[in-house]
């Protein structure tokens, strides 16, 4: 899978993570001698989707060019308890410095590119998508919707800016409904139009407005099948509140189009990874 996140993106989080981390400067790294070498291997506890690479190797690259990060597994991979994920060499200092940066990246992405191969297990065979939300961690969102294609879900809007999503209190503010979908078209002409609709008894006026898609929030199964039915294809619809593991096949059999899924990115569960130490010095 392609990395496709801009690079001054995934460097402004490394640079911003070491910057709380470190400070002032390292006092406890300080202690090792500057000649001092080490081989490192970070091992996974957990099985897991493996994912955070480009992060993990950059926060060693910013400390000291001269690490050497060998890979045995790749973003994407299911990796298993005990597994070996790669292998570190270079001076002790910095690699100790950013040893828990580097790790707080990977295990992050990868406990949502877990959730996220869960998600995507539990509707295959299935013309649905599982969508993402702007529910992530703050300054991490471009990561974690690399994170969760990686997974094999899908991506809503990366944010206010590129997709137009009118909910109830963007109604309320405009007055109605058609309101709001006239005023998004004069203001933002060429940009997609979706539109929440929080009822069945909305859904006749949501469709007259002329959206281009309509976000159903909170409908029952019952009522998902029934809102498909009436729009017979017309326009896309997605489905979201309440979505979880134990039900998101059943909305998908509904014949939603895609179906978004908060948890994704706002209730990670981190991958628990181990990074181990073997002086090059000594046996």
């Amino acid at each position: 899978m392609l990395l496709e996140v801009l690079e001054e993106d995934l460097l402004q989080d490394v640079r911003t993570a070491l910057s709380e981390d470190i400070g002032s400067g390292d006092i406890t790294a300080a202690l090792v001698p500057d000649e001092e070498t080490v081989m490192a291997t970070v091992i996974s506890r957990d099985t897991a989707v493996l994912c955070g690479m480009a992060w993990f190797n950059a926060v060693f690259a910013e400390l000291d060019t001269g690490i050497q990060v060998d890979w045995q597994a790749r973003d994407g991979e299911t990796i298993s308890p005990d597994q070996v994920l790669c292998t570190l060499a270079g001076n002790a200092a910095p690699i100790l410095t950013g040893e828990r940066t580097a790790l707080n990246f990977l295990q992050t992405l990868s406990g949502t590119a877990t959730l996220a191969r869960q998600y995507a297990d539990a509707v295959s065979g299935l013309p649905v998508r599982i969508l993402d939300t702007r529910k992530t961690i703050p300054g991490l969102r471009q990561a974690q919707k690399y994170a969760v294609r990686t997974g094999g879900c899908h991506n809503h809007r990366m944010g206010l800016f590129d997709a137009i999503l009118i909910k109830e209190n963007h109604i309320a503010a405009a007055g109605s409904i058609a309101a709001a979908v006239a005023a998004a078209r004069t203001s933002s002409p060429g940009s997609p139009v979706e539109l929440e609709v929080e009822n069945p008894g909305q859904l006749a006026a949501a469709l007259a407005a002329g959206a281009d898609s309509l976000l159903l929030d909170n409908f029952t199964t019952a009522e998902l099948s029934d809102a498909v039915t009436q729009v017979a294809g017309r326009i896309p619809l997605e489905a979201s509140g309440g979505v979880s593991l134990v039900n998101v096949r059943d909305i998908a059999l509904t014949g939603v189009d895609s179906i978004s899924v908060g948890e994704l990115t706002k209730n990670v569960h981190a991958v628990d990874f181990s990074m181990l130490f073997r002086n090059l010095a000594r046996p």
